[in-house]
């Protein structure tokens, strides 16, 4: 037997692969079922990005703006007139090598940001990058990361509205032709900061110091001398703090998050920001980002500074002039009436954003000290002015969206027996405590999906659920992958349109190897009881043959290296018939290595899977596949999640 869902459920995916034809033609056909994910799919594979294919609700009652966008753990901001009309568009990159573009349009209900692409103009960026017009022709040009540290030049070769880039060089040079450096971790910054008409470049140091430089040529390629090593004796090597703000606290250990960019430091102090500061011998310093504008409207530059080791956003006045900048008074939190308090290491970008003629912020938190994972979810500050400096904080999301803090796990599944599919969202831990991975519940109602109260589990990392009738019951049991505790088993005490499900065995099934355990059943040798198959950290899949029965499985332990396939890391396997020819072929979610398609090349009952072939989705980190049908228009979909947080959504063809 199959994964049972409740017996009246349509099978709108199924007649796409049998349709016409008798059932006798296309093995699988007679009595083959559409099950939660994991069982075979068929139909072709979705392929075009949608962000908001339906209506997702909210658990205040309004609706998700940008569903489907993909989750933020670390945006990366800016906000400029990309198309010269006269507003500001926005670019965000949350992920290397990719900056997402949302296009401005002023609207009579206010300014509407349109999600335009997840890869602006296919350009790589690297870790990160910085718009600005470097050879003084009215358009905006490109800075970007070229790995590891140099500085990638695209010029535009288009024009002020429709802007077109050239990759001009791998590095930025200076006058003696030597390469200029920015740190990875430190976003750089451009700005005529003397008001001569030539690009200034301002370079965060990890010794917390800044250099500028000043262009002597920009064409055909922009060439910097250095000015100063130490631009205006800025000197920012420990946390300036807030009032009551604690100092950061040790990390927890858990999995992934303390990857961090940062030197060794002791707990931090509160002084080293005037021109004399006297520097500690064990100075605290992590990565920074910096950015100018004119927020105090007196027509010169002032400079924003995030940095690893400080909660807030530093705000250092420039007093001088517009041709004689000075920058010498000592940093403070800024907006100064209601300052900006996160995890840390915080990206600015100002501009206009509810078109009332002054400039607002908009905030990336990319996450610092302070205990990162309590931003992971929240991370894109926007504090509208309302006049004379006064800064009011509106949100913490700005571009509203699914988002469960890191490494979602998404799972279509009729959890309530309706005949529709819901959507589960697990993830790696929670934002509140801290103590374990949490998950979010939407029920499929009339085509659109609302928050409902998700099943409970016992405390671990990493939840990866599965779905099967596992005691030939008819309704749907559960197999928990967990990220150290194996996988655990839960029996269905309840009903199929209000399941209970009760833990059996908290080790159900240990791993031979590896951690990150992502279970899925399916009846892979067709002789009507569900088989199990697990992904892990390695990259390979584990494979227990079912030598029970359909009522009472016995997992026998096969092989951890099954055929051979290895992604890399961190293999999440589904089960779907991608070629439409009567049996289940594998596709595999990795970390690196976006989704690969291995096909059976046997039968139902023998199956034979071959080599790799790449999925032509452009992925997050860490994916993970769900394939269905949610909306109900008898085409495959893939909800995609990964470690951002979020969601993507491929629509059928």
């Amino acid at each position: 037997m199959r994964p049972r869902m409740h017996r009246s459920r349509p099978l709108p995916l199924l007649a796409l692969l049998c349709g016409s034809l008798p059932a006798a033609l296309l093995p699988g056909c007679a009595g083959a079922r559409l099950g939660p994910t994991g069982e075979q799919a068929a139909g072709p594979l979705p392929a075009t990005r949608v962000i908001a294919p339906f209506e997702v609700y909210k658990g205040s009652g309004e609706t998700y703006a940008y569903p489907f966008l993909g989750g933020f753990n670390m945006p990366r901001p800016q906000l400029l007139d990309i198309d010269a009309d006269g507003d500001q568009d926005l670019f965000v990159q949350e992920r290397p090598n990719a900056i997402m573009f949302f296009e401005r349009n002023n609207a009579a209900e206010g300014p509407v940001w349109t999600w335009r692409s997840d890869k602006y103009e296919a350009l790589d960026v690297g870790e990160w990058y910085r718009f600005a017009d470097l050879d003084g022709d009215g358009d905006f040009d490109l800075l970007a990361e070229q790995p590891y540290s140099h500085m990638r030049y695209y010029k535009n070769v288009g024009t002020a509205r429709e802007a077109r880039f050239a990759h001009a060089a791998d590095t930025l040079r200076d006058a003696e032709g030597a390469p200029v450096f920015s740190d990875r971790q430190n976003i750089p910054n451009v700005t005529d900061i003397d008001c001569d008409g030539l690009p200034d470049l301002f370079i965060g140091r990890i010794d917390g110091t800044v250099m500028r430089y000043e262009a002597t040529a920009t064409e055909p390629i922009p060439v910097f001398e250095v000015v100063t090593e130490n631009f205006e004796d800025i000197r920012i090597v420990a946390q300036f703090g807030q009032p009551g703000l604690p100092a950061p606290a040790a990390l927890p250990n858990i999995p992934g998050d303390n990857e961090i960019f940062m030197n060794d430091g002791p707990s931090p102090g509160r002084d080293l920001f005037a021109e004399d500061a006297r520097i500690r011998p064990d100075p605290l310093h992590g990565a920074n980002t910096m950015t100018f504008a004119d927020i105090d409207g007196d027509e010169d530059q002032d400079l924003f500074w995030g940095d690893f080791f400080e909660p807030g956003l530093l705000y250092i006045e420039n007093t001088g002039a517009c041709a004689r900048p000075r920058l010498r008074a000592t940093p403070v939190p800024f907006p100064v009436n209601d300052p900006l308090q996160s995890s840390g290491y915080n990206a600015p970008s100002f501009g206009d954003l509810d078109a009332d003629g002054d400039m607002d912020l908009l905030a990336g938190v990319l996450g610092g000290a302070f205990n990162p994972n309590k931003t992971a979810q929240s991370n894109l500050y926007m504090y509208e002015q309302q006049g004379d400096e006064q800064f009011t904080l509106r949100t913490t999301r700005f571009l509203d969206q699914i988002d469960v803090g890191s490494d979602s796990y998404p799972v279509l599944v009729d959890l309530d027996a309706d005949g529709d599919e819901d959507l589960l969202v697990a993830n790696k831990i929670s934002a509140e405590d801290g103590r374990g991975a949490t998950m979010a519940y939407f029920e499929n109602a009339n085509g659109a999906y609302r928050p409902g109260k998700a099943p409970a589990f016992f405390p671990a990392y990493h939840y990866a659920p599965a779905f099967g009738d596992l005691d030939d019951d008819g309704d749907l049991d559960l197999l928990l992958g967990t990220w150290n505790d194996g996988i655990a088993w839960y029996r269905n005490e309840g009903a199929p349109d209000a399941p209970n499900f009760v833990l059996q065995q908290r080790g159900f099934i240990r791993l031979t190897r590896g951690s990150h355990a992502t279970p899925v059943l399916v009846d892979i040798d067709g002789d009507d009881d569900l088989d199990l198959f697990a992904g892990e950290t390695s990259g390979t899949i584990n494979f227990y043959r079912n030598a029970g029965t359909a009522a009472a499985p016995v997992f026998e332990f096969v092989s951890d290296n099954y055929a051979d396939i290895d992604v890399g890391r961190r293999s999440v396997p589904v089960f779907v018939d991608a070629d439409r020819d009567g049996d289940a072929d594998l596709i595999v979610g990795s970390e690196q290595e976006g989704l690969l398609l291995f096909r059976n090349e046997g039968n139902r009952t023998t199956p034979r899977f071959g080599e790799r072939e790449p999925l032509p989705y452009e992925t997050p980190e860490a994916a993970v596949p769900a394939f269905g049908d949610p909306d109900g228009d008898g085409r495959l979909e893939l909800v995609l999640g990964g470690y951002s947080g979020g969601l993507l959504y491929f629509d059928g063809p």
